[in-house]
């Protein structure tokens, strides 16, 4: 078999794999082979690019990122649908269809609650996808889309045209894996999978949606120059042979038979894997739609049923706390077992302690209970009448029930928090913390690698790392010998690291790279710094007062001292290795915008503050001088308006001493400028 018979074999067997695993959910073959193919496809395209096709698995995992979407005129437009909120209105909707003459046959299918979009092909191959917009307008996706694995890049026995419309979705049991990944890096939580589905899907990079886990089903056919269908039914099962992920559906001319199912889909939604906010009832004859016709808004011949949410009472028999993995204590009802919307429920999420002081839930109270959002149970409300006598207002405990370490509220919010620095709550985000890059930056420690290591026991606080066995390390799944050589090398070589990297590895609350720079350059060891009180502290220029009392605070608690002696015993540096090495820049304020050739932008402002100077992220009367590289901005453009000196890259080398030049005149002219300012 030749190089070209051999990649199109691979890509046949790779996309029918797919199918069967995203589209069917069944796959046929293990992981591993399917990624031992992946990776041969990979290495024929890479030495032969020529044979590189659109329609190749390859493709899938994430093109250039881009500057922008380009915004996409539909050819048909993506309608709305109008709402009905009770079976009153449905029995109306069905009422005006019959009366209009025709002979109703409904066709029923969940509305999945994501992200609207059309797919294109031409002669069989995906070529481009848009999300909605307004119905008239949308955002060219293509890329992002192409990484959704059960959409068909390639279709067999296609029309020369086709435009389908569907709806981008994170399955549930995604969306949780990746909240449960961002919690333990620090980043912010999506509130439903909708917004991560959304998200998700207006990433420039392709490659961040690639890693998203998204999937699609698709429900209508937009334009086909295919011999036209019937019904809308048809269309879909002949979908299915082209082998999209079709919506289920459900066939009744009976409008009661259609409530009931509506009613039981409602109680079924969470057997999908998707989340589901109502369910559409549409004419399944097509002629018959076009006899019923649309609105200036919404089709006649359709409607979007949406579940009121369900509410019941229930008792608040308990109040326990959850110490989730970036510390928040977070507070939730053990409540008395009551069915809603097909599940039954015995907690409820209490949110903060402003939801539970506003609210004034207390244990032992009468409250109603709802689905937010159909999925997560709430408290809605106090029976106050109902009260027991003898209750008290809930407080949240003031140390952690995990560690015993005391909390503290967040200054910007109202979540409260634990402060112990080895509270094992927190252990997977703190150890992914103290590792990554700008912190200890030790290379292979990524989170699959430190959950494995906090599962085998082997490592209980960051610590730990530094008395790691090679061989228990080498047993560890996909680890092996060379890996743990490899991993207990890098964190041997993490010990001889600058003492501003350690102060962001102790994850200190508003303690980030740059206030650690700052503290490390002015204090020069750990001891001369965790000896420091808070007025020397607020002393320093961009150290507050808030940062102040969270540095002297976390350096008095016992688990902070108990780290830093461990840590120092096992020979980590704690002695800063980048203290200024001048101040000629001191007193000037600088911004950098654009792209710079020598260096990247981090490692500038590294540079200016090495001399003393003051990096900022805006432009104000204030700033000193913007450095301006290739590509600059709006920051440029303000900085022109407002009369700040600009220097280019050039300059800005010559300044920090990387190029010959007279950086005593560039200096003097700043000063210049600024003395004449003031």
């Amino acid at each position: 078999m030749g190089i070209e018979e051999q990649a199109a074999w691979l890509r046949n067997m790779l996309n029918e794999h797919s199918y069967n695993y995203y589209v069917l959910d069944a796959p046929t073959i293990p992981d591993y082979e399917y990624d031992r193919m992946l990776r041969q496809l990979e290495e024929i395209e890479t030495d032969h690019p020529e044979l590189v096709t659109p329609d190749s698995p390859t493709q899938r995992v994430g093109g250039k990122a881009l500057d922008s979407f380009q915004q996409v005129v539909h050819r048909v437009p993506l309608q709305s649908l109008q709402d009905v909120f009770s079976p009153d209105e449905l029995l109306d909707f069905d009422r005006r269809v019959r009366e209009s003459g025709v002979e109703a046959e409904y066709l029923l299918e969940p509305k999945v609650d994501g992200l609207s979009v059309a797919l294109e092909y031409e002669n069989g191959v995906f070529v481009r996808g848009a999300t909605r917009g307004d119905g008239q307008v949308g955002e060219d996706v293509t890329e992002n889309i192409r990484t959704i694995r059960s959409v068909p890049m390639r279709l067999e026995k296609a029309p020369s045209e086709l435009i389908v419309r569907g709806e981008v979705y994170m399955p549930r049991k995604t969306f949780e894996r990746l909240n449960e990944e961002r919690e333990i890096r620090g980043e912010p939580l999506f509130a439903n999978p909708r917004n991560a589905a959304a998200g998700s899907m207006r990433q420039l990079d392709p490659k961040v949606a690639a890693a998203r886990g998204l999937d699609m089903v698709v429900f209508n056919i937009q334009y086909t120059d295919h011999e036209p269908f019937g019904t809308d039914s048809a269309g879909l099962d002949w979908l299915r042979s082209l082998r999209f992920k079709v919506i289920d559906y459900r066939l009744s001319g009976d409008i009661e038979e259609i409530q009931s199912a509506i009613f039981q889909l409602g109680d079924d939604r969470e057997k999908y894997p998707f989340d589901i906010d109502g369910a559409v009832i549409k004419i399944n004859s097509l002629s018959a739609r076009d006899a019923l016709g649309e609105t200036a808004k919404f089709p006649r011949w359709a409607a979007a049923y949406k579940y009121p949410p369900e509410q019941k009472e229930s008792v608040v028999e308990d109040i326990v706390i959850q110490v989730g993995r970036t510390g928040v204590l977070t507070p939730k009802a053990v409540v008395a077992p009551v069915r809603l919307a097909g599940t039954t429920v015995t907690s409820a999420t209490l949110h903060n302690q402003d939801f539970i002081t506003e609210k004034d839930i207390r244990i032992g109270d009468a409250v109603v209970v709802q689905k937010a959002g159909e999925i997560i149970p709430e408290i809605v409300s106090v029976v106050k009448e109902k009260r027991p006598e003898g209750t008290v207002p809930y407080l949240l405990p003031a140390v952690c029930p995990v560690c015993g370490a005391a909390v503290a509220r967040d200054e910007d919010g109202a979540h409260i928090r634990c402060t112990g620095a080895e509270c094992p709550a927190q252990l997977l985000r703190n150890l992914t913390h103290f590792a990554s890059r700008d912190a200890m930056d030790i290379e292979g420690l990524g989170p699959a690698v430190v959950e494995g290591l906090v599962n085998a026991g082997m490592v209980k606080t960051p610590a730990d790392l530094y008395q790691l066995d090679r061989n228990e390390v080498a047993k560890l799944e996909r680890m092996g010998r060379k890996s743990a050589d490899n991993l207990l090398a890098a964190i041997e070589k993490s010990k001889g690291n600058d003492l501003s990297k350690l102060l962001f590895a102790f994850g200190i609350r508003q303690v980030g790279q740059k206030a650690g720079r700052i503290l490390a350059a002015r204090f020069g060891s750990l001891d001369a710094l965790a000896g420091a009180t808070e007025e020397e502290l607020t002393a320093i220029d961009d150290i507050g007062g808030i940062t102040a009392r969270n540095l002297t605070e976390w350096f008095a608690a016992p688990q902070s001292q108990h780290l830093i002696a461990v840590l120092r015993e096992a020979g980590v540096n704690m002695e800063s290795r980048s203290a200024p090495v001048g101040d000629k820049l001191a007193g000037l304020t600088f911004v950098l915008t654009g792209e710079l050739s020598a260096c990247s932008r981090k490692e500038a402002g590294e540079k200016l503050e090495a001399l003393g100077g003051k990096v900022s992220g805006s432009v104000s009367k204030k700033t000193g001088c913007v450095v301006a590289g290739e590509a600059a901005g709006s920051k440029l453009r303000k900085a022109q308006e407002l009369g700040v000196p600009i220097l280019d890259e050039g300059q800005f080398l010559i300044l920090v001493g990387e190029r010959n030049g007279d950086a005593g005149a560039l200096l003097a002219q700043l000063r210049n400028i600024e003395a004449k300012r003031e």
